[in-house]
């Protein structure tokens, strides 16, 4: 009989499945879809949790996947800790690479995703487009360097052609749709089997319609006070940071005039 491959899920709401619904209501994201296209039995271990940060992951999601000694896991955080006051990517490196070595030394594949430009899709004021614009690249370089030192599966989102089509982003604009997550899935298995796993077609989900109504409500459940709690918390620091990144180009300006 063929041993069942042991895929582990770490993260945030996007490694949860956040966009992405099976005909209950019930999460599901590109992790499953990916599952579906191993020609082994896969057994999917879920310790993602939405709002985790990296910290959270390193202390308590690693040891909770560990346990299953997996042959695959998903590592998909960052985009919390980019969102709170002290937000340091040095941290954020630290904590991932303490997860990372710890799988790599059960000779665990990892597999992480490249965070996408939310200015792309989300309209948001010049100046806070670029505060939020720089954080998310910075927590990309630490992806990047993680990347180059460990020779992760890392998806580069952003090369993906269309990426920022509306049909590919859940009505938050922050999460993949079913589509999107299904896009997702879809390059993961390229990238899997380019290194010599068995994979084969993905099964296609069933995308349920949802109405208006439906969208309404789940932006006044979930999406609302998600904003409020992120606001609270992401304002001050955004405030400064702007205030800097205005200063900054007025100097630019400034030293460009002079030197004509």
């Amino acid at each position: 009989m063929t041993r069942p491959i042991t895929f582990a899920i770490l993260g945030d709401s996007a490694a949860t499945g956040v966009g992405d619904y099976d005909q209950f209501g019930r999460p599901r994201g590109w992790c499953y879809h990916l599952a579906s296209a191993f020609s082994q039995p896969v057994n999917l271990i879920q310790v993602a949790r939405s709002g985790a940060q990296s910290s959270e992951v390193r202390e308590i999601q690693l040891p909770r996947a560990i346990a299953h000694r997996p042959d695959i896991a998903a590592l998909v955080v960052g985009g919390n800790d980019l969102l709170r006051n002290g937000f340091d990517p040095q941290r954020l490196y630290e904590n991932l690479r303490s997860t990372i070595t710890e799988f790599k030394s059960y000779g665990t594949e990892v597999l992480m995703l490249q965070l996408h430009d939310p200015t792309e899709i989300v309209p948001l004021p010049r100046l806070l487009a670029r505060v939020l614009r720089r954080r998310v690249n910075a927590v990309n370089e630490v992806y990047e360097k993680l990347v180059n030192e460990y020779g992760l599966v890392f998806l580069r989102t952003r090369n993906l052609p269309d990426i920022y089509q509306s049909h590919l982003w859940h009505y938050d604009r922050m999460h993949p749709s079913a589509h999107g997550h299904f896009t997702l899935a879809k390059n993961f298995r390229d990238l899997l089997a380019s290194r010599g796993w068995g994979l084969g077609d993905l099964e296609v989900p069933d995308i349920a319609h949802t109405s208006r109504r439906e969208r309404t409500i789940w932006m006044l459940r979930n999406g609302t006070p998600w904003f409020i709690k992120r606001s609270f918390d992401l304002l001050p620091a955004a405030l400064l940071l702007m205030i800097f990144e205005a200063i900054r180009l007025i100097f630019w300006a400034v030293l460009k005039k002079g030197t004509r």
